[in-house]
C-alpha cells in the first residue's frame, strides 16, 4: 500500500481542484447553516488504528497498485450503476485490480477488517486502488470476498488524466457520484512542503437532492443541503491558534471548500488512515 506522493488527482479545471474564495455565496446559506447548526463543530474522520495494532482504523486506506495487478469481477447490489458490468446483459467481467492480500489481510479497506469478513450490513467497506502505471482511480463500496468472488454494493472508475463526470442519476462508490480520494486530506499533503489544492469531501445528517458536480440523490429533506453543494471556510477566520499542518487543512477550505458527498455525521470530513498516526 504505497503512498500517492504528488501524484495529482484529475487536471487542474477538475471540480475537486476548483478555487472558490471568490464564489459568492449561496442565497440560501444562512438557512442551510442552520439546519446543520450554526454551533456544530467539524471532526477529522481519519487517523490512524483505533488501537495499538487493532485490526480497526480510522480514515480510508487506499491501494496504489501497478498494472501488473490483474483484473476481478465484482457482483454488484446496483449493478445498473456500477462500471465494470455489460449493461446489456447484466453480467460482470474482471475489471478491478484488487490484491489478492486484501481478501484475508486487515487494513486494505475502510473500516480495517479484511476482505473475508462480512460487515457489509453494518460498515460502508469502501475499497480505494490507484492503478499508478496508467493514473486510473477504481473505487469500491461495501465489499466482502464470499470465498468465491467479490461482492459490493457498487463500484466506479474514473480516469485521474481527465475530467470524466458519471451519468446522471448515476451512484459511484459515494452517494454524491463522485470519486472519494480526491477529496481525502492525505497525510503526505498535510505534511508536505506544498499548500493543498483540492476540496474536501464532508458529509452530513441529511441531504436534499443533488447539484453539479454530484449526480445522484440520497434523499430529499426539506430544508437540508443537496449532494455535490460546496461549503467554505470564512476567509476572515483567524488561523493562528492552530498547528501548522492544520492551517494547511483550514487554508484549503478557505479557497477550495468542501464538498457534500455522503449522508452521515454532521461536518465529518473525510481523510486516509495512515498507519504511523496515533
Amino acid at each position: 500500500m504505497s503512498v500517492l506522493g504528488a501524484l495529482p488527482l484529475f487536471p487542474p479545471t477538475n471540480w475537486w481542484n476548483a478555487d472558490i474564495s471568490q464564489a459568492p455565496v449561496d442565497r440560501g446559506s444562512a438557512s442551510f447553516i442552520n439546519f446543520i447548526g450554526a454551533t456544530r463543530t467539524m471532526h477529522p474522520d481519519f487517523g490512524g488504528d483505533v488501537s495499538p495494532g487493532s485490526v480497526g482504523i480510522y480514515g480510508f486506506p487506499y491501494i496504489v497498485v501497478d498494472s501488473a495487478v490483474p483484473a476481478v469481477a465484482v457482483q454488484f447490489q446496483y449493478s445498473t450503476e456500477s462500471d465494470g458490468v455489460n449493461h446489456t446483459t447484466g453480467q460482470s467481467y474482471p475489471f478491478y485490480p484488487i490484491p489478492v492480500e486484501a481478501i484475508s489481510q486487515p487494513h486494505w479497506i475502510e473500516g480495517g477488517d479484511p476482505g473475508n469478513v462480512d460487515l457489509r450490513g453494518s460498515s460502508d467497506r469502501h475499497m480505494l486502488i490507484v492503478d499508478g502505471d496508467h493514473r486510473y482511480l477504481y473505487e469500491l463500496y461495501n465489499v466482502f470476498f464470499d470465498g468465491i468472488q467479490w461482492r459490493g454494493g457498487s463500484g466506479a472508475f474514473f480516469d485521474l488524466n481527465a475530467n470524466g463526470h458519471r451519468p446522471d442519476t448515476w451512484t459511484s462508490a459515494d452517494a454524491a457520484g463522485l470519486a472519494i480520494l480526491p477529496g481525502l486530506v492525505r497525510y503526505d499533503e498535510v505534511f508536505g512542503s506544498g499548500e493543498i489544492l483540492h476540496a474536501f469531501r464532508v458529509t452530513v445528517r441529511a441531504t436534499n437532492g443533488y447539484v453539479y458536480p454530484a449526480s445522484h440523490r440520497a434523499g430529499n429533506t426539506a430544508g437540508a443541503l443537496p449532494m455535490g453543494a460546496r461549503l467554505r471556510l470564512k476567509a476572515t477566520r483567524d488561523l493562528s491558534a492552530f498547528r501548522p499542518e492544520v492551517q494547511k487543512i483550514f487554508r484549503a477550505m478557505q479557497r477550495y471548500g468542501l464538498i457534500v458527498a455522503d449522508n452521515g455525521s454532521d461536518m465529518y470530513v473525510s481523510g486516509t488512515y495512515e498507519s504511523t498516526v496515533g
